[in-house]
């Protein structure tokens, strides 16, 4: 089996992996320079970088990768410790680094009005999956939004259940009104996305958080949703505003965004009179 052919597999799948190179190499070792393995996250692997307990330990350095989605290097001295040779002493060292293989991110845009066209364009460019949903078809179909694998149109309640939201998605609040963003957002808030940006000003997101306070959506639920949406560049155009939502889809994708940017939402419990 191709390792790079089945990488491209897991990620189309929505799988996680990790892959393991060897880069360096001194004296001798029991496999050669650039051999690689890859574990998958069910613990099952295609290839190998020499076998023994380098390989084990490889192994589980990367479900670490794979959790944390950060590489690593490890060095092994071989001469210095036999075991890793399962008692065949060569005499050298090598570098192996794992990096983590993750399933390819898939942006959903709620609205696709002038913001959710560009959105769709930058985040296409960005290495994002695209789909795109509106309550009208004039304004979710292929001749609008032709670098989207998908397009959605319908009632909102019809259409968001079909859906398929899984923990590498975007979920992009963009409608074109108050009632389109609290339908979405209501249904957003129960998925298992990883980001979820809802546009608007900080009141318009208060007054919806509000809603679905006294509706019993758990404080812990709203608190995931990043609004006012997107970095704060003093984005201004519909072009300028994709931009900063992008940057900020980026930065989650890569664990590099310290916090929530809203502070318009506090629960119930934590408003002072």
């Amino acid at each position: 089996m191709d390792i790079f052919e089945e990488i491209v597999r897991l990620r189309k799948e929505g799988r996680k992996g990790a892959l393991a190179t060897i880069v360096e190499v001194q004296g001798s070792i029991p496999s050669h320079e650039s051999s690689k393995i890859l574990i998958r996250e069910d613990g099952s692997i295609v290839g190998t970088v020499g076998g023994g307990c380098v390989e084990a330990e490889v192994w589980s350095v990367a479900q670490d990768v794979m959790r944390e989605e950060k590489p690593r290097r490890l060095h092994f001295n071989l001469n210095a410790d036999p075991k890793y040779d399962n008692g065949l002493i060569c005499g050298g060292s090598l570098d192996i680094f794992v990096e983590p293989i993750l399933a390819t991110p898939t942006a959903f845009i709620l609205g696709g009005g002038h913001v959710g066209l560009y959105v769709a364009r930058v985040a296409k460019i960005a290495g994002f999956d695209v789909n795109v949903a509106d309550d009208r078809e004039a304004f979710a179909n292929k001749e609008r939004f032709p670098e989207a694998s998908e397009t959605f149109a319908g009632p909102w309640e019809e259409l968001l259940p079909k859906l398929s939201v899984n923990d590498h998605a975007y979920l992009v609040l963009v409608t074109r009104g108050h009632k389109g963003d609290l339908d979405c957002m209501r249904w957003a808030v129960t998925t298992p996305a990883r980001y979820i940006g809802m546009i608007g000003s900080k009141r318009k997101f208060m007054e919806i958080c509000k809603v679905l306070e006294r509706e019993g959506v758990p404080a812990d639920r709203i608190e995931r949703v990043h609004s006012p949406i997107g970095l704060d560049i003093g984005a201004l155009t519909p072009e300028e505003i994709a931009v900063a939502i992008v940057a900020e889809m980026i930065a989650v994708r890569h664990n590099t965004l310290p916090s929530l940017p809203s502070l318009a939402y506090k629960p119930k419990a934590q408003q002072t009179t």
